[in-house]
Order: structure tokens, then sequence, then C-alpha cells
């Protein structure tokens, strides 16, 4: 078959562009938004009686749908559940198998090795003095507060004893001012006496007088510093009153047969013993303030023995939540004091309560540093110091009544009291904290033992410590890290602290306690890396290393931020997505330098660029997979001509072309082993836009890297039941039909492309034409070997694609092509496989281009382009 000469039609690209440009319409969308809830009308039609009726309508509509997971959860969200779960508070029920059976176990009481209060009753006095003036409320006294006669009404001496405990508060006491410390101790111990007294002589509405008169000191902090002092006397006063209660209570239970023995249960009291019980509870009640109720109420927690067996851990939380009314934190930390103080005697085995009591205080802590504390000791003139002097027997004692034969379990609690350190206090007390865990968890190597709980330490301080130069500067943050050495865990916890520096790191950063502290990290990620890891668990450590990576940023420094770039190819060389990453990040920043130059590099600029350049040679060889490794080099060599480093870009685009006969016929794609040939297509029309810009070497001859790849494309050996061979050829008759042009399409800035360096030369064209010849007999002949029957569907669609080419890009006013296209045409419906719906728009088009200037010869192609139908 002879030879078809190529002829390019001349393009003018502008005019072409503003032809085929799609005309702008404007859209009114009215109120429509794709996120904007649907509105749904639901219309209902009521039936009328057909005498003198007419149908009526009634429409509903909802301004938004149901939210189909809220109808599933029914209201409940099992996140709350979840919470109020956790809550101690909330979990009192469930919670009462286990109390019952605590409540039965002997062995929990309080024994000798527990430090009693009596003990440290002296040590507080001596220590919290004042040389400052006090004041106390006395109870003067009252006639009605008398015993009654025995033959009164039971009405009447319930109202009589209600007068009496409102008579407190009508101005029966008396307030002594300007007193010392030792009379204000005097006074005290003279209440003390007259609760002794008032009882004794049947007295009791006078008794419980004294104790709420007593009670409301406790809410008096104007001499601050003695509050301490003043606590342990009151309590004296309450810890009488409660074991007058008890011993009263205890004694109606007794009758001329026997006694109640220790361990009595509710149901060996006698009703009269209850309902006296009953009734000092009912008064307690009545109590109008919270503080005296408060106290009242503990002093006779023990009480509730004579009622129910639950009665004393039925009260305890309830005491506890009444503390958080105590607005001062140093009066309710003392409360919660007592409260442990008469739990401790009463049921030392109920500590859920005992570390609720704590916990609440360290959520309250924070009111320390609130107005209405500070302006308090601004008042009295007391520096804070001093001030958190004051909390220490309280929480002292509160510490001991948790720690009571508690187990001898460090790490445990240390993982809990890390978090409330995170939450609430600085790096410092962060830093505290985890050296004394090092210190624990270091002898014997017992960190081994406790892996989880310090993976959960670990967790909880990156979790409130989000900013990492702060973290980082954490002086035993990293040697914590160290006691991670079993490789696994060690991993494991790295991977942690990447993911949150990735979550959480809002800002590239240079900082260099970061950078050196996530490089040891990301080191000891990538060497953990063997011959046995998974791919999931590669890409995984890989995108956690990218992702640092990726926050790097030295600013304007570019040659610090190639030098950072350099350093991490040599220590994660064994994850090819690392590799892959840096060498984008090395283009990118050619590109940066290029951007601030404004494409106008200087001799340091240049040299920098070229830098940039070899780093990605030297690495993209050292990749495994050939796809990555052929689309690196395309995109570097564009990087490389974009900054005017040709013979770098000509190195790049050589080392692609000369990859492609390695190419395997088969590769793994997610997986699964995939025909290579469509990649290598993709690959192939990529590398021609390019080369359409790519200027010849002055060294290696007239479209040298087309004639190569031309080379590479004829010697690659194709699968027998693929065409992409002659759609490649196809792709090259495009490239060169753009590159006979006077002006390319598009051009790279400050780079001669052809068009400028030949000017339409005729040797060049000559050439071009040449390779088109080639070219078009390679597509001829792969046509001619699809004659067989059952490939004639294949001719039929390639004949058609070859002929759409011409159609494009050849000038058909050359007869020989001309004949040519209509023998495609043919060729394609010769054999009843024709895709005739495409045939009549290609044939329509051809006739619309022919009404348009300089475009008579398609009338003549048209009528040389008959359609066949397929019988």
């Amino acid at each position: 078959m002879a030879a078809f000469p190529w002829h390019a039609r001349s393009r003018n690209y502008v005019s072409e562009s503003d032809m085929y440009k799609l005309e702008s319409v404007p859209l009114d969308f009215g109120d429509y938004h794709p996120l904007k809830p649907i509105t749904v009308t639901e219309s209902k039609t009521k039936k009328m009686s057909r005498k003198g009726s007419t149908s009526s309508t009634s429409s509903s509509s909802s301004s938004s749908m149901m939210d189909p997971l809220s109808s599933v959860l029914d209201g409940t969200d099992p996140l709350s559940l979840f919470a109020a779960a956790a809550d101690p508070l909330t979990t009192t029920a469930s919670m009462d198998g286990i109390r019952k059976k605590r409540d039965k176990d002997d062995s929990s009481a309080v024994g000798s090795d527990f430090e009693q209060w009596s003990s440290k009753r002296s040590e507080i006095l001596s220590r919290y003095t004042t040389t400052e003036k006090l004041s106390i409320n006395l109870y003067m006294g009252s006639e009605k507060g008398k015993a009654t006669t025995g033959g009164s009404a039971v009405s009447e001496k319930v109202r009589t004893r209600l007068e009496e405990l409102d008579d407190l508060e009508e101005g029966s006491q008396k307030e002594l001012l300007n007193l010392t410390q030792q009379d204000y101790m005097n006074r005290i111990e003279e209440l003390n006496q007259s609760l002794k007294d008032a009882w004794s002589s049947d007295q009791k509405v006078k008794a419980l007088k004294i104790v709420i008169q007593c009670s409301k000191l406790l809410s008096d902090t104007t001499v601050i510093q003695f509050y301490p002092s003043k606590f342990v006397l009151i309590t004296d006063i309450l810890d009488t009153f409660g074991k007058l209660v008890y011993e009263r209570i205890l004694s109606m239970c007794v009758d001329n047969r026997a006694s109640l023995t220790d361990n009595f249960s509710p149901e060996t009291v006698n009703d009269t013993a209850k309902e006296t019980c009953l009734n000092w509870f009912f008064k307690i009640a009545s109590i109008r303030e919270l503080i005296p109720r408060f106290y009242v109420e503990a002093a006779i927690l023990k009480c509730n023995k004579f009622l129910s067996k639950t009665g004393i851990s039925e009260c305890l939380p309830r005491l506890t939540s009444v503390i958080r009314g105590i607005g001062d934190p140093l009066v309710a930390v003392y409360a919660r004091a007592y409260l442990c103080r008469v739990g401790m005697e009463v049921a030392p085995q109920l500590k859920e309560s005992l570390n609720k009591n704590f916990f609440d205080f360290l959520l309250t802590f924070k009111q320390i540093h609130g107005d209405t504390v500070q302006n308090q000791l601004v008042v009295q003139c007391v520096e804070i110091p001093l001030y958190l002097t004051l909390y220490s027997p309280a929480i002292d004692w509160i510490l001991q009544c948790i720690a009571y034969r508690a187990p001898e379990d460090y790490i445990n609690c240390a993982e809990v009291w890390v978090e409330y350190t995170c939450r609430h206090f600085t790096k410092r007390e962060v830093n505290t904290v985890l050296a004394d865990v090092i210190k624990h968890m270091t002898p014997d190597r017992a960190f081994e033992d406790a892996y989880p709980q310090l993976q959960s330490i670990i967790q909880k301080v990156i979790t409130y410590i989000n900013d990492f130069s702060l973290l980082f500067s954490v002086e035993k943050f990293l040697p914590f890290l160290d006691m991670f050495q079993k490789e696994s865990v060690r991993v494991e916890v790295c991977k942690c602290i990447m993911e949150s520096f990735i979550k959480h790191q809002q800002e590239p950063t240079k900082d260099p306690v970061i950078l050196n502290a996530l490089l040891h990290i990301c080191k000891t990620m990538h060497d953990s890396v063997n011959a046995l890891t998974l791919e999931d668990e590669k890409r995984l450590l890989a995108t956690l290393i990218n992702g640092f990576i990726k926050m790097v940023s030295f600013g304007r420094d570019f040659e610090q931020q190639l030098s950072f770039y350099v350093e991490a190819r040599s220590m994660f060389c064994n994850l090819e997505p690392v590799l892959v990453q840096l060498i984008h990040s090395v283009n990118q920043l050619a590109m940066e330098t290029r951007k601030v130059m404004r494409g106008n590099h200087s001799r340091k600029t240049a040299a920098f660029v070229r830098a940039c350049v070899a780093f990605c040679f030297i690495t993209i060889p050292s990749l495994s997979s050939i796809f990555t490794r052929l689309n690196l080099y395309l995109h570097s060599g564009q990087v490389a001509l974009a900054n005017q480093c040709l013979s770098q870009a000509d190195a790049f685009f050589k080392a692609a072309v000369s990859l492609v006969p390695e190419v395997p016929k088969m590769i793994s794609v997610d997986g699964k082993m995939r025909p290579s040939d469509a990649f290598l297509l993709e690959f192939l029309c990529n590398l021609f836009s390019t080369l359409l810009v790519v200027p010849d070497h002055p060294e290696q001859g007239v479209l040298f890297l087309v004639r190569g790849l031309l080379n590479v494309i004829q010697d690659y050996t194709w699968e027998d039941n693929s065409d992409d061979k002659v759609r490649i050829y196809t792709n090259v008759l495009h490239l060169l039909s753009a590159m006979t042009q006077e002006t390319y399409i598009y051009h790279v800035d400050k780079v001669d492309s052809n068009d400028t360096l030949y000017g339409g030369d005729s040797k060049f064209l000559a050439e071009i034409s040449k390779l088109c010849e080639t070219v078009i007999a390679q597509i001829l002949d792969h046509l001619r070997t699809l004659g067989k029957e059952e490939t004639l569907k294949r001719q039929s669609q390639l004949a058609l694609y070859f002929f759409n080419t011409i159609l494009a890009h050849g000038d058909l006013r050359n007869n020989k092509l001309n004949q040519l296209s209509v023998n495609l045409w043919n060729l394609a419906q010769k054999h009843g496989f024709a895709d005739t719906k495409t045939m009549v728009k290609t044939l329509e088009y051809i006739k619309r281009r022919s009404k348009q200037p300089d475009m008579s010869h398609f009338t003549d192609l048209a009528l040389r382009l008959p359609l066949q139908s397929r019988t």
C-alpha cells in the first residue's frame, strides 16, 4: 500500500476556543439550596356525601424531615446514658447489691492502724491560731424549752417543740464580740457543757438549738486563718450531740429481757425507738439553713442503723451532693472532711462516697481563683500561699480515709491523677507527675507489667496538651516514652502521638523542639518496619510520617527546607510512600522558589532549583513501583522545564522513555493483578502533551525524544488482543500535528519551544511529515491484521477512531489524505459492525463544517461518505 503523506491543517487556537466556548446561561435557583431542609407536604382528601357537597382538602406541612437516627434512638442518646452510668450519684441503685454485701463484711471495719481524728486535734489547734478578735453567738435559753408535763396532748407537744425550734430565729441569742482566741475556746466549751446539761435535764429541743447555733459558726470565715481550729472546736460539740442521740435511741431498744447486740438489724428495733429516730431526722430536715442542716444530720448519721440496713449507704451520697451547695471552697472542704469522719466511723467500707467527696473538691478547686475568694483575702490581708495551707488538715484527712486499706496499686492511681493534672494545672505539675511515675516504674523494670496504664497516661497527656511546643518542653515527656521498650507498644504510642499532632497542629512549624522530637518518634515507627510488616501497617505509618513532613515549613529559608527533606530521606528510606511525598515536596519547593523569583532566577536560586532537581533524580530510581517512577520522572521533568533547567528536564524525559520497555504486562492494583496497557496508554498521552513544549537538544537532532519514544513503542510487546498500540500511534499524530503549527497551543514561560526555535523551517516540517508517514503505515498495518472474522468489530472501531483523528487534525484538501479518510469510513461500516449513531453525528458535524469559510472541501467529502444500514 502506498505511503500516505500527512498534511496537518493549520490551527488558530484562539478563534477555535471562542467558537466552541460554551455559552454561559444565568441560572435562577430561587430558594433552592442542596443543604436546605426538605419541606414535605401531606395532602389528605376527605370524602363528603354526594348530595350538595364538595370535597375539601386539608394540608399539613413540616419544615424539616424527621432525623432517622433520632427516631431509631427514640429520644435516648446512648452516649448520655453511658455518661450517666459513669456518675456514682446516678448509679446508686445499681450499687445497692454491692453495698449490701459490703455492709455485712465485718472485716472492713476501721482497725488500730487507722490514725484517729483525736490524734490530729491538738496539732491543728496549736498550728492555726490568731491574734485577731473573734465573735460568737450564744443561745440565751427560753422557758419554752422546758419539758412538757406527761399529761400534755401529743399534738400540743409537737406544736410546742416546733415553736421552740423557731425561737432561735426570734432573737433568743446574744452576740459576743472582741473575744480573744482563748476566750472563744472557753465559750465553745461552755456551749458544749450547756449541751450536756440541757440533754441531762431532758431539754432536747434546747440541745438541738445549741448544736444548730454552733454549726452556723462554721459558715463564718471572717478570721479565716483560725477556721481550721474553729472546725475542730465546733465538731467536738457535733460529735457529743451525735453520741447523745444515738445512745438515747439505743436505750429505748432495751427491755427487761435483752439488749441489742453490736451488729443488730433494724428488724430487732422496736417501734418506739424507730419513731423517736425518725422524729430526730424530721426535726433536722426542718432546719432552714444548709450548713447547720448538713452538719447536724451528718452528726447523727449513725442513727440510720435503727431504720434500715441501707439507710447509711443511701444518705452518704445525698449528703455528698448537699455539700455542692456550699459556695465557699474552704467551708466546703471541711464539710467534706467531717462527712468522711462520720462515714469512716459508721461505714468505712463505703468508699465510693469518700472518693466522690474528694473528686468534687478537685472540680471546685478553681473557685479559689474566683473573685469572691480573692476579694475576701484582700479584705483580710491574707496571701494565697497562707490561704492554701488552711486546706491541709481537711485534705490530709480525706486522703487518709480514701487510702485506708486501699491496694498499694500506684500506676492505676497515677493513671487517674494525670488526667486531672493535665486538665487543671500547668506543664510544671504535669512534669512532676510524669517524673513521679518514672521514679516508681523504673526500678526492677516494673513498667513492663504496666504498659496499658502507661499508654493511657500518654493518651491523656496528648489529649489535653494540644500545643506540641509546650508538650515537648515538658522535661520528662521523652524520658517517659523511653519506658516503652517493647517495640509493638512503643510503635503504638508513637502512632497515637503522631495522630494527635496531625489532628491538632493547625499551622506549619519549624520549632526545633517539635522537629527533633517528632523526627525521633517517626524514626521509631519507620525502624519497626520489616519483611513481616503488613502492607496496611506500612501504609498507615507512611501516612503519619507524611502528615508530619507536610507540616514542616521554614518559610523563606528554602535551603533549610531542602536540608530537612534530605535528612528525612535518609531516615525514612524503607517506606516508599514517604519517599514519594519527599519528591513531591521538593518539586513544590522548586516551584515556590520560581514563584518568589517570578520566573527570573538569580545565580543562587538557579543553583538551588538544580539541587532540588538533583534530589528528585537521585531518589526516583530507589522506588519499586514502575508507574510511580514513570509519573515522577514526568512530573519532575515538568518542574525542571518550568525552572529553565533544560538539560535536567531532558534527563528526566530520557529516563522515562528508557523505562517504558520495563513495564510488565500485569501490575498489582489494590491487591489485584491487572493488565498494564491502559496505565501505560494514560502515561504516554501525558508525556506527549509535555513533549510538545520541550525544545530539541542542540546536540541530539530533530525530535530526538519523540523518535526515541516511537522506537520504544515499536519494540514494546503488546498484548495480542489489545489495540492500545494503535491508539498510542494516533495520539502521536495529534502531537506531530500540533508541532507543525506556527504557534503552539501552550508554552512554558521563559522556555523557547520548537515553534520559536525552528520558526516553521521546511526541513523541520519535512522531518515531522516523515514521522507521520511512518506512524500512519503502522496504523494501517495493524488494521489489516484485524481483517479476520473474530476481530472485525475491533477493526471497525479503530477505523472510525483513526477517521476522526484525520478529521480533527489533518488537512483534507490533500487528495491522498482525503481518500484515506473515505477508505477508513467505508471500512468502519463494511462488515456491519459500525457504530451507526456515532457515524450519523459525525456526518452531521462534517456538513455543518462545510458551511464555514474555507471549508468548502467538506461538502465534497460529505457526498463521498455514505451511510450503510446493517442489513
